[in-house]
């Protein structure tokens, strides 16, 4: 409450208005014009007025509630209620909720202790999420990274679109280059990404994470959950960026976000006389990093892999945008690596065959599309293409073909819609309903299509994998780089006498025997 509003109630108390007028034109409560008044009234006379307080129900059972209390410390409220009704209480459930909490023993919470680490010991890791209205992008919902080395408090920010895997791993290495090596140790809530689930009270760490943690040299540290002040170096200064860098200041975009948290770090915060430590976090850093695990002469790869399945337009799709690839992969599902700022394609050999940038996770709808990877103008190319994917299939899938072209007036783009249905269903059922179209002479799209809908399940990726596997792996099998042996080179061994080391040997078969030919 401030001075104006207290002057105002005893302004208006001396000009004969009541209590209750008072709080209803200030709008405040009626304890709390008492309170002023009462407070003011103690000043002139030189001790405090306690404010009379009016007899209540419960008054009379208050000895019935610290017999309870004494003999059922954890009683509930409702229970406390239901023992003071059979006596003849008349009053309400609340007020005996609210007596009980004003006169029941609290509980004193433990003291935390702060826990002070050697140089380069301990780092502690976490997020913050944000609503943020951007001027450029309207409002958004944003994640706080931060990492802070606990011996120096030099910390490294950066808001961030997602909380997933590839953004945590990144942001570590981001964060590693920027505070110049690793702590030995780093606390962690239980995000699914450090911690997979508890066996009993033990955390089971991510098996990925923990790769990346050994890459480093750096041990993760599972927090107990619900336990914040075990990582209160790293979860205070949130309150710190959410009153000195978001406090007064308007984005444009993440970008600019971004940028200006890089600025505040290097101009505030880093240079900033820390509260605990009487230093800046620059200062201490220069002590500690030294004492950092250097950083590894390789980094750790973390860009994702996906695969994605090439549509009957010649895209691929990541994230509600599409990438186009060579028009000769329709139907095929390609391995898809996804950097920072570049999507890429490698083909079924694992040769790169696209390169775009990527997209920003804000938009939408983006088509990136790459000339080259149009279909050709030159008939007999798409012509010579589509023979050579067909033929690939055998004999059924050329008959097909071979209608198709025959009956259709846009056979060639019907032909690649086809075999754009091999990334949804198995090559076996995909045969079967092209030589049941032949057989009823349904060459069309649309034929196949209805004939798989009815008698053929979509496969998975996985099915759709181990497929591919096994197509690569066909031409070197049926290619025996061994062939056998005739007969006559063993015919020697036949007739060869007994030497003195088999007949030494007891357990040796005789070289005679039928058996063992």
């Amino acid at each position: 409450m401030t001075e104006d509003v207290r002057n105002e109630i005893v302004t208006r108390e001396q000009a004969g208005a009541s209590q209750r007028q008072i709080a209803r034109a200030l709008q405040v409560s009626r304890g709390a014009v008492a309170r002023v008044l009462a407070e003011v009234a103690g000043q002139r006379v030189g001790t405090p007025e306690t404010p009379r307080r009016r007899p209540r129900k419960l008054d009379a059972y208050e000895q019935a509630i610290q017999e309870l209390l004494g003999r059922y410390p954890e009683i509930t409220a409702r229970r406390a209620y239901e023992e003071l009704r059979r006596q003849g209480y008349p009053g309400s459930y609340t007020r005996v909720r609210v007596h009980l909490q004003e006169v029941r023993p609290r509980a004193v919470q433990p003291p935390v202790m702060r826990f002070e680490t050697a140089p380069g010991m301990q780092a502690q890791m976490d997020y913050s999420t944000y609503d943020i209205d951007f001027s450029a992008e309207g409002r958004r919902r944003v994640y706080l990274f931060s990492y802070l080395l606990g011996y120096s408090r030099r910390q490294y920010l950066r808001f961030v679109e997602a909380q997933d895997f590839t953004t945590t791993v990144r942001e570590h290495l981001q964060a590693f280059t920027h505070l110049g090596g690793v702590a030995a140790t780093c606390l962690y809530d239980n995000m699914k990404v450090v911690v997979t689930h508890y066996e009993d009270i033990e955390p089971i760490y991510n098996p990925r994470f923990l790769a990346f943690a050994t890459h480093y040299g750096f041990r993760p540290f599972a927090c107990r959950p619900r336990r914040p002040q075990t990582k209160g170096k790293v979860e205070r200064p949130f309150a710190y960026v959410e009153t000195n860098l978001l406090n007064g200041r308007t984005f444009h975009t993440l970008a600019h976000l971004n940028e200006v948290t890089t600025w505040w770090l290097a101009e505030v915060a880093d240079v900033r006389i820390h509260q605990t430590t009487k230093k800046t976090p620059r200062e201490l850093h220069a002590l500690e990093q030294p004492h950092l695990i250097p950083l590894p002469a390789c980094p750790y790869e973390f860009a994702p892999v996906l695969y994605r399945t090439v549509n009957v337009e010649g895209f691929i799709g990541y994230r509600q945008n599409l990438y186009s690839v060579p028009w000769r992969q329709i139907g095929r599902l390609l391995p898809v690596r996804v950097t920072d700022t570049e999507v890429i394609v490698y083909g079924p050999h694992l040769d790169e065959i696209a390169r775009h940038t990527l997209v920003p996770a804000t938009v939408t709808g983006h088509k990136s599309e790459q000339p080259a990877h149009r279909p050709t103008e030159d008939p007999q190319q798409r012509g010579a293409w589509l023979q050579d994917r067909f033929r690939e299939l055998g004999p059924v899938a050329e008959g097909f073909r071979d209608g198709l072209l025959r009956t259709q007036p846009q056979g060639k783009h019907q032909a690649a819609r086809v075999l754009s249905l091999l990334s949804t269903y198995a090559r076996a059922d995909f045969l079967a309903a092209l030589e049941r179209a032949v057989c009823y002479g349904a060459y069309s799209y649309a034929a196949v299509e209805r004939i798989l809908a009815v008698r053929a399940r979509p496969k998975s990726v996985l099915e759709h994998l181990a497929e591919e596997e096994r197509r690569h792996l066909q031409p070197l099998l049926q290619d025996n780089p061994i062939q056998p042996r005739p007969v006559s080179d063993y015919e020697p061994l036949l007739l060869k006498e007994p030497t003195p080391h088999d007949q030494a040997c007891p357990n040796t078969r005789d070289p005679g025997d039928a058996g063992s030919i």
